[in-house]
């Protein structure tokens, strides 16, 4: 039987979001379920650290190739955008190969102030080897107070 208890603590902790990344290219593009159409970035007002991670779910080709952090002015990330973190070359060719990236606040706003911006807003764009490789996208971030329902559910069977 499963237990009857609401336990929120991990909801309550983190940010947490994923989506389907279908880029519909062979270019950087931020993750987005569209081929970039709808940009998924999350507000770092309010949190210390952020996280993406990448796993292949569709193979067109070799799967993607390069996951990076982005920073920058606005929620589309089209403002004065910086790349705060880099894998480097990846090679994430089999279903279920990963990678993950992550930064702190501090980190965002140092590589803002070398830049000459202030970036506010945070996502991941990913590079794929083939138009056809899809990825499951993964956020995370950390807030700077904790609340009650902060990971909230899309679905509900």
């Amino acid at each position: 039987m499963a237990s009857p208890t609401e336990t929120d603590t991990i909801r309550s902790a983190f940010l947490q979001q994923m989506w389907d990344h279908d880029p519909g290219g062979t270019g950087a593009t931020f993750v987005s379920p569209d081929g970039g159409t709808t940009v998924r970035s999350v507000d770092m007002r309010d949190y210390t650290d952020f996280s993406v991670a990448c796993m292949t779910t569709v193979l067109g080709g070799n799967g993607p190739t390069l996951l990076e952090i982005v920073a920058a002015d606005n929620a589309a990330l089209s403002t004065n955008a910086i790349v705060i973190k880099t894998s480097g070359t990846i090679a994430a060719d089999a279903v279920g190969d990963w990678a993950i990236e992550t930064c702190t606040a501090a980190e965002i706003a140092q590589e803002g102030a070398d830049n000459g911006s202030s970036p506010r807003y945070v996502g991941g764009r990913i590079t794929c080897h083939h138009t056809g490789d899809e990825a499951a996208v993964a956020y995370f971030a950390v807030p700077k107070r904790p609340t009650k329902d902060l990971t909230a559910q899309t679905t509900i069977a």
